[in-house]
């Protein structure tokens, strides 16, 4: 009896981590190092739940200069995703590659039920997407779609407001997201500035790059209501630095009772990713991560507050991508990472890049098809 008091006393003495073990880190692939945003992964060491046991990049010099710049070893870079898969035996794979490259990381990970997280937008075109959507389902991974504005505060603040009928039934949205250009910009590494201004390995230019997160952002707020129609309009302001793509975008995409107007351009003075939305009765402005600001009636003043990070792993794309696979969390159809949403963003990005090029609005179907 003195035995187990003794046991039970120098138990409860432990720190709480030392009576329980920690959740295993998940075991993630990097596919692809061509895309900057993969700093953002391989400089992230002090949450501990991710654990990179593998990099498959062809660009040996790339891989070698990125693993000396973190201190990775480099046991773990493959010059092919077949090699890295077969040898590392990852529970899932981010992407950071071109957004070409999207499907053929999907066709390498799926079959061997591998879970793939790739940075917005979804593919390259919707004829790509339907591929990895329909591998996907057959497989029965996961397939995240990150954006940045995923994790802002005041995006889920300005959705609660506008679900607690604060501001009457939705009738506009104005999405700006862009900056000065990826030419102009520091964070762009010379590998990503490449591809971001080649036609096939990035869609378009400023449309793609910018426009996905306006796409994205309605179709989280319309709860994956299906646009009518959408018109765009592009244009090359910056011809020297983008010869092949345009940095300007315009889209207005219409709803049977509502519109967005999605402004995409590299040629902003100044970076910004801000969201307005406005009701019958008021609106509600995202100016950037923590500031939103609401105003419920004309009568009314405006009301503007700063809100604080989002609680993990709901901060994190990361973190949220681990929750998913492990399902400690349930995620809803058409929230801004899921596919379901990001079947609509390429239908509205597809049809944009053809109206652009074609001069008209296009007409969407009722019903989309699926790839078999």
């Amino acid at each position: 009896m003195r035995a187990t008091l003794l046991l039970l006393c120098c138990m409860l003495s432990l720190p709480p981590r030392a009576r329980a073990q920690d959740p295993a880190p998940l075991r993630l692939g990097v596919v692809g190092l061509t895309h900057s945003h993969v700093h953002g992964l391989l400089g992230r060491k002090n949450r501990g739940d991710v654990v990179i046991v593998g990099i498959a990049e062809p660009n040996r010099e790339l891989a070698r200069r990125y693993a000396q710049r973190y201190g990775l070893s480099t046991d773990i870079l493959f010059d092919s995703v077949q090699e890295m898969l077969e040898k590392t035996k990852p529970t899932a794979v981010a992407a950071f590659g071109s957004t070409f490259e999207h499907l053929a990381a999907v066709q390498a990970a799926a079959p061997r039920g591998i879970n793939v997280m790739v940075e917005k937008p979804l593919a390259v075109s919707l004829e790509h997407a339907r591929r990895m959507q329909a591998l996907a389902d057959r497989h029965h991974i996961v397939l995240m779609v990150n954006y940045e504005t995923t994790w802002y505060p005041t995006l889920y603040r300005a959705v609660e407001t506008l679900r607690a009928d604060s501001i009457g039934p939705l009738r506009k949205v104005v999405v700006r997201d862009g900056h000065r250009g990826p030419a102009k910009i520091n964070g762009v590494d010379p590998e990503f500035l490449a591809w971001l201004n080649d036609p096939v390995k990035n869609g378009a230019g400023a449309l793609m790059d910018f426009g996905c997160y306006g796409a994205n952002l309605m179709t989280y707020l319309m709860q994956g209501v299906r646009p009518t129609s959408v018109t765009a309009v592009t244009q090359q302001l910056q011809p020297q630095d983008y010869p092949r793509v345009d940095d300007e975008a315009t889209i207005v995409v219409t709803y049977p009772q509502a519109q967005a107007i999605i402004q995409a351009s590299w040629n902003w003075p100044i970076g910004r990713k801000d969201l307005e939305i406005y009701g019958t009765r008021g609106y509600v402005m995202t100016d950037n991560r923590s500031l939103v600001r609401t105003r419920v009636s004309e009568s009314a003043t405006e009301h503007a507050q700063t809100l604080p990070e989002r609680a993990a792993p709901g901060d994190d794309p990361f973190s949220w991508f681990k929750a998913l696979v492990e399902k400690r969390v349930v995620p809803g159809e058409w929230d801004p990472s899921s596919l379901a949403n990001n079947m609509i963003v390429m239908e509205i990005l597809d049809a944009a890049r053809r109206s652009a090029r074609e001069g008209r609005t296009i007409e969407l179907s009722k019903h989309p098809a699926r790839a078999r």
